[in-house]
């Protein structure tokens, strides 16, 4: 990308700047929004990992803060990598959505057949549902109920009744709506211009380098292949894209030598990166946490291949100095214990491991203690 070779780094100092950037060396004293923010975003398919991925990384904690912060409007969810449910934060979450909404996936034809709407018909359908949820959230059901009223949308009623989770995710990505706390254990949606904090979708050409930078600045040094995975890949925003966006950014970033393989990082990083020196730290994070589906599994210095099949499976990743080296489990036959499954041929570090299980058991409010996995 015409940049000079400026920072030289081994991968274990470049995975402790990481951690350092992920507040997991050393851990946070920061707001739930500000680990939602500075993360990019947090996978809350499942919110008891979803509240770890959070805790984990704060000095201070409380249970249900995470959902207090989504009613707040502290943080927004909403469909955006993968196509799954994510925390975002309310003023940059819109970078994030304007790259998945580039895809425009409501207009291919299965689409067009499927919901029997055309792209001119979505102007006015957002609308609409924009203006069914102006009083407050709505479950799915009511929403449907509330479209029902509308000729032109009727034949959409069975689809609200089956969950429309298909027809909600473009809503959310090109900012209409977002996803609010469960009512009844069902999921309601609101409209995200109601959230005074809200950022807006920014022009596509103006979020693409905004979010390039801020995944440099948070799971870099990276790859041109790693920002791929994240942003084209898990988001669609499209390898010439991305390219062409690198390309621009060629005066800001400084590529880095890290044993050999030229990654980047933002040129402000760059000192910082530079005097980074190896971590010990030991850390027990949920399954799919940001430490590892940011930079993808296929990332083998940071997920060794001998790990990767436990972390595509949601196993819970016991990270040593930035590395993934097994897993950890709270036993259900055995109440109490925390099973730790070594997955490479390191040296497990007891006493590390023993303290790791003292913080979570802090977390979790109950009493725990270490045994062995299999």
């Amino acid at each position: 990308m015409g940049t000079q070779l400026e920072v030289s780094v081994t991968w274990e100092e470049a995975l402790a700047w990481r951690m350092e950037r992920h507040l997991l060396d050393p851990v946070g004293d920061v707001t739930v929004a500000d680990v939602v923010r500075g993360l990019g975003a947090v996978l809350s398919m499942d919110e008891s990992l979803a509240e770890l991925a959070v805790r984990t990384r704060r000095t201070t904690s409380q249970a249900g803060e995470l959902t207090q912060a989504l009613v707040d409007g502290e943080v927004i969810n909403a469909f955006a990598y993968r196509g799954a449910m994510h925390y975002l934060s309310p003023e940059e979450g819109g970078v994030t959505l304007a790259l998945k909404a580039a895809g425009r996936q409501w207009e291919l034809p299965s689409w067009v057949e499927h919901y029997r709407l055309r792209p001119e018909d979505w102007p006015e359908f957002r609308a609409a549902v924009r203006d069914a949820v102006r009083d407050g959230p709505l479950t799915i059901p009511e929403l449907g109920e509330a479209l029902s009223g509308h000729r032109a949308y009727r034949h959409l009623g069975p689809v609200f009744d089956e969950g429309a989770g298909t027809l909600i995710k473009p809503l959310t990505w090109q900012g209409d709506l977002s996803l609010g706390r469960p009512r009844d254990g069902q999921r309601t949606v609101q409209r995200l211009d109601a959230n005074p904090r809200w950022g807006g979708i920014p022009d596509l050409e103006e979020a693409g380098p905004r979010a390039i930078t801020a995944y440099l600045r948070t799971y870099g040094p990276a790859t041109c292949d790693r920002v791929h995975h994240w942003l084209g890949d898990n988001l669609g925003a499209g390898r010439r894209r991305l390219d062409r966006w690198l390309s621009g950014l060629a005066d800001r970033l400084v590529a880095v030598d890290v044993e050999g393989t030229t990654a980047y990082v933002v040129a402000e990083d760059a000192e910082s990166l530079a005097v980074a020196r190896p971590s010990t730290v030991v850390r027990f994070l949920p399954g799919h946490d940001q430490w590892v589906m940011g930079p993808g599994t296929k990332d083998g210095h940071a997920t060794p291949p001998a790990c990767r099949d436990a972390m595509t499976r949601k196993g819970n990743p016991v990270v040593v100095g930035g590395v993934v080296r097994g897993t950890w489990t709270v036993r259900k036959d055995r109440k109490g214990e925390v099973a730790v499954t070594w997955l490479d041929g390191t040296p497990r570090p007891g006493k590390a491991l023993e303290e790791e299980v003292e913080r979570l058991a802090a977390l979790r409010g109950e009493e725990l203690r270490l045994t062995e996995g299999t």
